[in-house]
């Protein structure tokens, strides 16, 4: 025991010089004084030596705990009073630029949308993720029985609530609480039980509705002829085909040429030549009964969109996933 007391007393007269700082300081203290130090658990061994050995061995380990406490009051009072060398940084060494956050592509895109819409008169209204199954579905047309409810793959929180599958309760909401005119777009996420390399559980869209007197399919056509020439250049054709929405009548899905391809027909568009962008319809004079607007005074048209499929075509994205997966060396290249 004697040879292993004088080991701590070397060993710590040796780590000492190198501590440049109070918490290593702290840290050295603890691992030799400490209940659990080095030298308290010699102390604590005293009991199983001879009655002849304890009084020599006691007074060697009470030495050698004052010597340790000593040099640690010593190098103490030096690192107060900056005796100690400490480490320094050069100051003339060349800089190093901080690397510098964006916005995801997504934000740039969906950005994007919405300042073309608010250039043509749009305002900008946003809504509770969590919805009530009257706004996401009852209000827009979609009965408790109707079959167009399964095309939503719908999470329910409870009875009647349900993660929004559409930003479109929107349309609703904003209708309950104004009379025509009405031009609003809903960005913001939206939920449905679907996941592969085109789908992800949660996603986002873009929903807009203008509603007034005399608005014609006339109207919506060309709107979104307008949008989709400025997102994707002037020189874009599109089409548009007859589709089926529970809250507009006629409903039309709008398609545009392959932006991979040029309507050549690739992977992308299953050799089509065309990509669906969006979907877009008058609004049924259904949905005006539940806003107390009258269907032989006021028209409209609405339109929803996924940034994810707008943010794919733009960029030349082939998944999906990739929006998702944190990777760096994906992001950077935006």
């Amino acid at each position: 025991m004697k040879e292993q007391l004088i080991k701590i007393k070397e060993q710590a007269t040796g780590e000492i010089s190198s501590i440049r700082s109070l918490d290593e300081l702290e840290n050295f203290r603890i691992q030799y004084l400490g209940k659990k130090g080095h030298v308290t658990s010699a102390l604590k061994k005293l009991g199983e030596l001879s009655l002849e050995e304890r009084p020599a061995i006691g007074q060697l380990a009470n030495s050698v705990k004052a010597e340790i406490s000593a040099l640690l009051e010593e190098a103490r009072a030096k690192l107060i009073s900056g005796d100690i060398k400490k480490e320094y940084i050069d100051v003339t060494l060349q800089g190093r630029e901080p690397v510098r956050g964006h916005l995801h592509p997504i934000d740039i895109v969906n950005r994007e949308i919405c300042d073309i819409f608010v250039k043509m008169g749009y305002r900008i209204v946003q809504g509770p993720n969590v919805e009530l199954d009257y706004y996401n579905f009852e209000a827009l047309n979609f009965p408790k029985d109707h079959p167009a409810r399964d095309m939503q793959d719908t999470f329910y929180v409870s009875e009647g609530v349900v993660l929004r599958t559409h930003t479109s309760p929107m349309q609703v909401r904003v209708m309950e609480k104004q009379q025509p005119p009405v031009s609003i777009i809903a960005p913001g996420k939206v939920y449905r039980s679907d996941s592969d390399v085109s789908h992800t559980p949660m996603f986002h869209q873009v929903e807009g509705l203008l509603v007034d007197k005399g608005v014609t399919f006339g109207d919506l056509k060309g709107t979104l002829t307008s949008f989709v020439h400025q997102m994707f250049g002037t020189g874009t054709a599109l089409r548009f085909r007859p589709s089926f929405f529970p809250f507009t009548e006629p409903s039309a899905e709008v398609d545009i040429q392959c932006v991979i391809c040029k309507g050549r027909g690739c992977r992308t568009c299953g050799n089509s030549g065309w990509l669906e962008i969006l979907g877009s319809g008058m609004v049924d004079p259904a949905v005006y009964g539940f806003v107390n607007y009258d269907p032989e005074v006021y028209s409209g048209f609405a339109f929803g969109l996924g940034i994810e499929r707008i943010t794919m075509l733009k960029y030349g994205i082939d998944d999906i996933q990739l929006y998702f997966r944190n990777d760096m060396r994906f992001l950077r290249q935006f």
